[in-house]
């Protein structure tokens, strides 16, 4: 039967809660807002932000997210189809992957330090338990290799004596007795040692000799004897390592739970209550991995360790039973809970991105919620996000980047960029919008901006019909520019016959055909004459604007008369052309 979470219990917040005072509280990545509420509230209600992730504005701490990020991705890549047998060297190297960039991050800090120890003691501590699954003969000895990793002054203490002229003589001799030796031949030795101590502890042999006396105790496993030496042991698992080493060796991992258990009682005493890591590295040797998870969820102050840790339990298939009953498993709950967390920071929010990619459940709901949170403080931030979202096909989120981006360059009037969104957004209204305004401009400037953008709009310029006029308007200039002048000719008329041009502009594109209309040699045919004749009369007896000054309407008159003789002028000289020709 499948393992299924309780519901959390109640707790009260004091001056608020039950009978007291109406609680509101709203979930944000890394942040929980609780506020008080009242059906006749009078004043301003108090608000209580709780944060969970602080540890996430550290330095040295985003070092060991971001690095620890390659060593997650690498995670998801290890192929199912791998042999389970070829697996757990490639986990337990993974594991010991992640506890050497937390080494490395405790080096660097100067204080509090003490989060990062326990979460590598907690770490090592599973590895060894559970991804190296290490067998009893073997299991003392990674225990003991534990012990000394995390009471880092054993070693000092060891090379320290190792170094003397007289080892034996050293102060610190009897405090670190250490070896090498293989399996076999500690347990030889050590029931050699025990069957001489008990013996000599029998007959008395060094009742003349305390310190030989004592030896021998420790030597026997007398725990009353390894508890007077709490000094030297410090921890109650360095005093269960030690009373293991000297009563049983060779202890199987289903035993240890008791031999811990007992240890803790009587190292701490009956008025000491156990510390949560007491509590968490007690479940750790009673083998209840899910409640090592729940309990560093409670007492760690980020999502880091668990969600790392979880991820890799269950790539070693050590967790498969156990679903949440809102819907996910503890590994992608806790995931999802890390990465949103480092959403909320405005330099590690891109590793979040490959955290919610390998969530297969709710991975991809969580990361289109986040991404439209990240501030697009920049163009190089928005093409960044965009390219997450591009990449993911998530179409919905690059439209709203690519029109928020599109606005914001409109409003600085940047109008070259507000085009270059509008056109990823695929945005037609909008499009419309901007077209419209760089013909403005062009009115109010007699030239075009941002030229390069307009001469290869391409197949984009279909996204509007605005968009169209001004594309193609921008390749008329270009080829007049280039004294295409034929080329030109057949383009304007074009925009004009084909209704493509605003008709408020009509007046601007005849205008623009004067110049042509000029040329010594004749660029417009009869035909094209006429056209462009109907499309001037189309235009003056059109609705005038009642909005026109006095002096506009002259200037409008003034360029009415100036095409019509251009055009007649031109009309004559193309008849005659073309009579020329045929003849």
């Amino acid at each position: 039967m499948e393992e299924v979470d309780v519901e959390p219990s109640t707790t009260l917040i004091p001056g608020a809660g039950f009978y007291q005072k109406h609680l509101g509280f709203e979930w944000g990545p890394g942040d929980l807002i609780v506020y008080e509420t009242n059906y006749k509230l009078q004043g301003s209600p108090s608000v209580h932000i709780v944060r969970r992730d602080e540890d996430i504005c550290s330095p040295i701490l985003r070092k060991l997210f971001s690095e620890s990020h390659l060593i997650f991705v690498g995670l998801q890549k290890i192929k199912e189809d791998v042999p389970s047998k070829n697996k757990k060297s490639q986990f337990v190297s993974i594991s010991k992957n992640y506890r050497s960039v937390i080494r490395a991050c405790m080096e660097e800090l100067q204080q509090n330090v003490s989060i990062l120890l326990a979460i590598e003691l907690i770490w090592n501590l599973c590895e060894v338990l559970f991804i190296d699954a290490a067998p009893a003969g073997s299991l003392l000895l990674q225990l003991l290799d534990w012990v000394r990793l995390h009471k880092s002054d054993v070693d000092a203490k060891a090379r320290e004596v190792l170094q003397s002229d007289s080892p034996a003589q050293h102060q610190s001799y009897w405090d670190v007795p250490t070896g090498t030796q293989t399996l076999t031949e500690f347990e030889v030795k050590w029931r050699h040692w025990h069957e001489e101590c008990d013996r000599c502890l029998q007959d008395n042999t060094f009742a003349s000799n305390r310190h030989l006396e004592t030896i021998c105790k420790i030597l026997v496993g007398d725990e009353d004897t390894l508890l007077e030496q709490k000094e030297l042991l410090s921890t109650w698992y360095h005093f269960l390592v030690t009373r293991l080493l000297f009563t049983h060796p060779t202890i199987k991992p289903p035993d240890l739970h008791y031999y811990a258990q007992s240890s803790m009682n009587m190292f701490l005493g009956p008025r000491a209550s156990p510390e949560p890591l007491d509590i968490i590295l007690l479940s750790a040797f009673e083998f209840d991995l899910h409640q090592v998870i729940k309990d560093c969820s409670i007492a760690l102050n980020n999502w880091w360790f668990v969600a790392h840790l979880t991820d890799l339990l269950d790539h070693c298939k050590l967790l498969q039973s156990h679903n949440l009953h809102f819907g996910s498993n503890l590994r992608e709950f806790l995931v999802l809970e890390y990465a949103s967390g480092l959403f909320t920071h405005h330099s590690l929010w891109q590793l979040a991105v490959d955290y919610f990619d390998h969530c297969p459940e709710f991975g991809r709901v969580y990361l289109e919620l986040q991404i439209e949170r990240v501030p697009l403080d920049t163009e190089r931030k928005a093409i960044k996000v965009l390219r997450i979202c591009e990449d993911r096909q998530m179409s919905e989120q690059v439209r709203s980047i690519c029109k928020i981006m599109a606005k914001r360059a409109l409003r600085n009037n940047r109008l070259g960029s507000a085009l270059s969104w509008t056109i990823r957004a695929k945005d037609a209204a909008f499009a419309t919008l901007i077209s419209e305004r760089f013909l403005q401009d062009y009115s109010n400037k007699g030239s075009f901006t941002d030229l390069d953008l307009l001469d290869n709009l391409g197949p984009a310029m279909l996204l509007s019909d605005s968009l169209t006029f001004l594309g193609k308007y921008r390749e008329f200039h270009r080829l007049y520019g280039e004294k295409r002048f034929s080329e030109a000719a057949r383009l304007l008329l074009s925009l004009m016959t084909a209704k493509i041009a605003p008709r408020s502009l009509w007046m601007t594109l005849l205008t623009d055909a004067l110049p042509l209309l000029e040329q010594k040699e004749v660029i417009f045919s009869v035909d094209q004459t006429y056209e462009l004749m109907s499309c001037l009369e189309e235009l003056n007896s059109g609705t005038k604007h009642s909005n026109l000054t006095d002096q506009d309407e002259d200037i409008e008159s003034t360029k009415t008369e100036l095409l019509r003789l251009a055009l007649a002028r031109n009309l004559t000289m193309a008849i005659v052309k073309e009579g020329t020709i045929e003849t």
